[in-house]
């Protein structure tokens, strides 16, 4: 199925939606499954594999212990960009959460996607995280046990690219105070 959008003249006719239309759908699909917005497209979100809600919990918990004054974190929460509404598996955002009660956040200074089954969504969405500003993403790999880190977003590209395994240790540029034990999370 996802092969077909692979095709220029399907791809040319596939309807695409403004984050506002998107914002006027229900949650769930007619199919009663959640949903997000890539690049105008509506696509389902992936069922999650147990290794995939430990790590994202994991991460959650080793952020939130860590946040500084003046910064949230969230965990599958939207982020509404120009032309999509991704709901990354964690996020940290400048502000506090009433800073958010009428409106999603637009940008974050770390996006986390945990990638158990296929990592080339996530891969593929880093130029849309870069585009939005979004100062440092990364994508834990869970199979491999290891972590990919992307910095200084400039003209919708990351400039660096890193990758940690489990004898290191990450310490977020973006936000310093906030650091893993890569091993910490496959432990």
């Amino acid at each position: 199925m996802s092969a077909i959008l692979e095709i220029p003249e399907v791809r040319q006719r596939v309807s695409r939606l403004s984050v506002e239309e998107y914002h006027r759908l229900n949650e769930f699909n007619d199919n009663g499954r959640r949903t997000e917005l890539i690049r105008g497209i509506v696509i389902e979100k992936m069922s999650k594999s147990p290794l995939h809600r430990i790590l994202a919990s994991r991460l959650y918990h080793l952020l939130l212990a860590q946040l500084p004054e003046g910064y949230s974190v969230w965990k599958e929460e939207p982020l509404t960009l120009p032309d999509s509404e991704p709901e990354p598996d964690i996020s940290l955002t400048r502000g506090t959460e009433n800073d958010f009660a009428a409106a999603h956040p637009t940008t974050a200074e770390l996006v986390i996607e945990v990638a158990v089954s296929s990592p080339t969504l996530d891969r593929e969405n880093a130029t849309l995280y870069a585009e939005a500003g979004v100062k440092e993403y990364w994508i834990v790999l869970g199979p491999g046990r290891r972590v990919e880190v992307y910095r200084r977003p400039e003209n919708g590209r990351y400039r660096e690219s890193l990758q940690f395994g489990p004898e290191d240790t990450i310490q977020c540029a973006s936000v310093p105070p906030v650091g893993i034990q890569v091993s910490d999370l496959f432990a």
